[in-house]
Order: structure tokens, then C-alpha cells, then sequence
């Protein structure tokens, strides 16, 4: 495969926020929505997750579903997917329940911090250097030849942006939650960049879905439409 059949998935506010400035993490999803992520996590190959959002939310990523589990390892699968993170400084606490939690985890950090990182987990992750600089086309590269051929990415901002930027996000699922946030200095789901997928290059609504009282949004953009079909075939 060239690369992995890549999912965004983001909860929002009304206003396109995705946390608040406070010390707690605000709680954007309702249970329902967490049962739908639990989903999609389960029928991913790897969940992706960027260095910012697991030192602020420190989240264990896991399949929660007894069933879903099951459901894999009855296919064939490990019972969690494969856990992925990025960081460009490699300043990441061992201590996090991300290392604690569920099946393999690898970490894509360039070769000036990817040393340091090695030095610092051990063998809670498998740890890749990507040479001077860190894309996400190379971490899809190299995701590709691991075998995973859908990856679901859940933020934050930063990497959302990324994918979106470089033309390389195959779907988006949003949800949004029926309130407002209203501070700027708050994280939104991207951060400014140029997107090809702009006025001019609008994306296909795929779907719309009631989750209780949040809405979930499904877009393909246009630069993941030939891959989208792919995966709706497949």
C-alpha cells in the first residue's frame, strides 16, 4: 500500500474549540459518542496522537469494549490497536498512562531528540527516527510498511493540521457539542495554515448523525476522495 487510509476525528464546541484554559479537561462528547469512537477506534489499525494532547489530557487510548476486543482478536488483530505518537523535542513522561496501557506502542521523534527519547521510555515503545526533519508523509511511509492500512487520528490541533496541510486526511469525522467555549486563547481543532481544501476546493458531506445531542459531521476532502472510495470497496 502506499499509505494508510487516514481518519481524523475531532469533538468540538459550536465554535470549533476543543478544550478550554482550564486545569480540567473539558468534556466535549457525550457517553454516546464515546461508544462511537470506542468503534472506530476498534476498526483502526493504529490511532495516532500528538505530543501536546497526551502531556495535556494524559489519555490511555484504548479499545474499551470487552465485545469490540473480542471482535478483533477473533479476526485475527492484537485486542488494542497500535498506539502512535509524534514529538519533535522528545520531552515525553515516561510516567504517562499512554505507556501503560494496551498493545505496541512506536513513537516518530527526529534523530536530534530521538536518542534522548530512546534513553528515556526504554522499552514501554519503539521509538523511530525520522532523520532531521518530522513529516507526516514519512510516518505514514513507515506506518504503511508496518501493516496498517487505517489510522485514526485524534489530535490535537497541531497534528490535525498537519494531515490537513499536506493534502493527506482521507476523512473527517466531527463531532460537535451543542455548547460554546468563547476564549480565544483556548486549542481549536486546526491552527491557521494553508489547506487545499479551501473556498475553492470545497469537501464532500459524506454524512450527518444525531449522538444525542451532539451532531458528527462526516466530510471527505477532496484531496482523500480516490482513497475514500477505495476503502468504501474494500
Amino acid at each position: 500500500m502506499d499509505r494508510p487510509y487516514v481518519l481524523l476525528s475531532c469533538a468540538m464546541s459550536v465554535d470549533g474549540f476543543i478544550d478550554d484554559t482550564t486545569d480540567r479537561r473539558l468534556l466535549l462528547s457525550n457517553e454516546a459518542d464515546f461508544d462511537r469512537v470506542d468503534q472506530v477506534r476498534a476498526e483502526s489499525d493504529a490511532i495516532m496522537i500528538g505530543a501536546e494532547t497526551l502531556r495535556r489530557d494524559n489519555p490511555r487510548l484504548l479499545v474499551n469494549s470487552p465485545e469490540r476486543r473480542a471482535a478483533r482478536e477473533a479476526r485475527g488483530l492484537p485486542p488494542y490497536p497500535l498506539k502512535v505518537t509524534l514529538t519533535r523535542s522528545g520531552d515525553l513522561d515516561p510516567d504517562l498512562k499512554f505507556w501503560h496501557h494496551g498493545g505496541a506502542k512506536v513513537v516518530y521523534a527526529p534523530a536530534a531528540a530521538a536518542d534522548k527519547l530512546r534513553a528515556r521510555l526504554g522499552a514501554l515503545a519503539d521509538v523511530v527516527s525520522t532523520g532531521e526533519t518530522l513529516t507526516v508523509a514519512d510516518v505514514l511511509a513507515d506506518l504503511a510498511a508496518r501493516g496498517v492500512g487505517r489510522l485514526m487520528v485524534e489530535g490535537g490541533g497541531t497534528v490535525h493540521t498537519q494531515f490537513l496541510a499536506a493534502g493527506l486526511a482521507d476523512e473527517l469525522q466531527l463531532a460537535v457539542a451543542p455548547f460554546f467555549v468563547g476564549d480565544p486563547r483556548a486549542p481549536k481543532f486546526v491552527n491557521p495554515a494553508v489547506f487545499p481544501d479551501g473556498p475553492g476546493r470545497r469537501m464532500t458531506l459524506a454524512s450527518v448523525e444525531a449522538v444525542g445531542d451532539m451532531a458528527v459531521l462526516r466530510y471527505l476532502p477532496a484531496s482523500g476522495a480516490a482513497a475514500a472510495s477505495r476503502q468504501t470497496a474494500a
